[in-house]
């Protein structure tokens, strides 16, 4: 799996992953809050399947000069 989730992108994904944790946990969203797993681990792991189904990177493009 190459990485294909940037740093911005990782940092927002992990934040709302686990506000959406924690509103779930505390009973204020319901247990619809629970999706808040899916964006936490694809920013823990730093790749996200759909952006890999669309050919799609948040990665900076590293200069080969």
């Amino acid at each position: 799996m190459k990485k294909n989730v940037g740093g911005i992108d990782r940092i927002l994904r992990i934040t709302l992953g686990l506000v959406l944790i924690g509103l779930a946990a505390t009973h204020t969203v319901g247990v619809w809050g629970w999706i808040g797993i899916v964006p936490l681990a694809t920013g823990l792991i730093g790749w996200c399947p759909p952006y890999a189904l669309l050919g799609w990177s948040t990665c900076s493009m590293k200069n080969k000069a």
